[in-house]
């Protein structure tokens, strides 16, 4: 068992930074954009930036060296993430990369001629950004977190850790989780065999997530909730775990700061190793590889993380033998 610390989510919803460069000029340089999709405050996204340029550190480019680097961290909003797209793709750069499937839709609709390497997608060949896995074609490869049946493991733990729950609401914004309707049929199917009733649940906001997860509470004990794998639900992180501590709703979660910072469990991808990957499709690319030419590539590494101060909390018995599968137990 271990405990990791991170940085403490300094502010609120993301406010649109513009790009901003850490590199000095000269000589002969590679440009490359990052489109990010989270707020610069948020810790995840800078211990995902910490392993992105360890990975390329490895290979040999230094940020200031033989590499210019733009960052954009528009945040979730898709407005802002299409301006933020559209600012990368005016510097004309020798490659972008891109945070999430809406980062990496407005980035192809801004830069279309543009290599791209995406990272955190997820099911990239429905969501139209790749012919198929293994050989993409045009200008886009990347690194997916999940595939669609991971929402049935997500539901499974929820029954484990909770027998009581009865309904289910799988939570994700529209907006920025287009591929939503893929992911809700592997849990509908799911929901089924576990005998839960299975609400998919659009939210737009605090407001919305305060009303959906205060509806699970009643009666106390029968709802639970998983999150999909969406930028504004790791925007709104802190509300939602407020929420469900205080409604006492078991919750199952896409991203391993929910349980770091007080949530009950997450079942993630590593995604701090996908960024080290990416930087070898950085440099191959750079070296004059074509993206449609490499595949795209699943996680290696999967991640459980238990809170069990937040399990006991709750007033939630963890099983012991789903502790002692977990990757992390946070006491």
């Amino acid at each position: 068992m271990r405990r990791r610390e991170f940085l403490a989510l300094l502010g609120g919803a993301a406010a649109f930074k513009p790009v901003t460069t850490h590199a000095q000029t000269g000589g002969a340089v590679k440009r490359i954009g990052i489109l990010i999709g989270l707020s610069s405050a948020d810790p995840a996204g800078q211990a995902e930036m910490t392993a992105f340029r360890e990975g390329l550190a490895a290979l040999g480019w230094t940020d200031g060296r033989n590499l210019k680097v733009e960052y954009s961290w528009p945040g979730s909003d898709p407005e802002r993430i299409r301006a933020a797209a559209k600012e990368l793709a005016d510097l004309k750069l020798d490659l972008l990369v891109t945070r999430t499937t809406p980062g990496t839709l407005a980035m192809r609709s801004a830069a279309p001629a543009t290599p791209i390497v995406f990272v955190i997608v997820a099911e990239p060949v429905e969501s139209g950004l790749v012919q198929n896995m293994a050989r993409p074609g045009g200008n886009i490869t990347g690194f997916t977190n999940f595939e669609a049946g991971v929402s049935s493991k997500w539901l499974e733990l929820l029954t484990t850790v909770s027998p009581r729950v009865t309904r289910a609401a799988v939570m994700y914004n529209p907006r920025t989780a287009p591929f939503a309707p893929i992911f809700m049929r592997s849990a509908e199917s799911a929901a089924r065999t576990l005998g839960l009733e299975l609400k998919p649940t659009q939210v737009f906001g605090q407001h919305d997530i305060e009303a959906a997860i205060r509806e699970l509470a009643t009666p106390p004990g029968s709802g639970g909730l998983v999150t999909l794998t969406d930028s504004s639900m790791t925007e709104h992180r802190d509300l939602i775990i407020a929420m469900t501590a205080f409604h006492r709703v078991p919750a199952v979660y896409h991203n391993r700061n929910f349980p770091l910072s007080g949530g009950l469990i997450a079942y993630v991808a590593d995604y701090p190793d996908l960024w080290r990957r990416a930087a070898g499709y950085i440099d191959r690319i750079l070296k004059g590889a074509k993206p449609g030419d490499l595949p795209v590539q699943q996680p290696n590494k999967y991640e459980l993380i238990v809170n069990l101060k937040t399990a006991r909390e709750l007033g939630i018995n963890v099983p012991s033998t789903l502790l002692a599968t977990a990757d992390e137990v946070i006491e």
